[in-house]
């Protein structure tokens, strides 16, 4: 029986004849965004820059360009990796009626077997297939993160701040040691109060 909120696989049917489906590749300087679009024989790739109205915009673009090809959207389906950009996109999108995915990057599998090519054109392909087989409702493509509200997020940096804040500690202790140990001292530490002393 499946689960209300298992995010490894769509539980709404995918109707490709009326769904338009992109995905975005995220990075600080552009945008590059790949659909699917029913009635329209190519595949559509489109460099923005970084700008959620311009998306939006392309969005409502492909849309006409399947009315105009005799379809009639009623459902559009975005996804994009969880990264530095966090979630702001999403629900920004979920606010204007998108439907958006944010794709967890570990659940995508890639080959290891060889070195492959690393281009935001391929990455893009490579979501574009994972993201049409998670809405077909088929496992082991990828799997989804809950978009989190703005409180929610925020509640979760205090934790990452300090998970930061012991890794950059436990760094300056080991070179302390290590250089402590060059000098032939061994077994001080230098993270006790009384260090300084002695």
């Amino acid at each position: 029986m499946p689960q209300p909120n298992d995010l490894s696989r769509s539980l709404v049917p995918l109707e490709q004849d009326s769904t338009l489906v992109a995905v975005l590749e995220l990075s600080q300087s552009s945008w590059l965004v790949a659909g699917t679009v029913p009635g329209v024989e190519r595949q559509p790739l489109k460099k923005l820059d970084p700008d959620e109205q311009a998306l939006l915009r392309l969005l409502g673009r492909w849309q006409e360009e399947e009315a105009r090809a005799g379809r009639r959207v009623t459902r559009i389906a975005v996804a994009y990796e969880a990264g530095r950009d966090g979630f702001w996109l999403a629900r920004w999108l979920r606010s204007r009626g998108i439907e958006v995915h944010v794709i967890h990057p570990t659940s995508v599998a890639i080959s290891r077997e060889h070195k492959r090519a690393k281009t935001d054109r391929l990455d893009t392909a490579m979501l574009m297939r994972v993201f049409l087989g998670w809405l077909r409702g088929e496992r082991g493509h990828c799997g989804m993160v809950a978009v989190p509200s703005p409180e929610e997020e925020d509640a979760k940096r205090p934790s990452r701040e300090r998970e930061s804040l012991v890794g950059e500690r436990t760094r300056i202790v080991n070179r302390m040691k290590g250089a402590l140990a060059r000098l032939g001292i061994r077994g001080f530490k230098p993270e006790l109060r009384r260090a300084p002393e002695r």
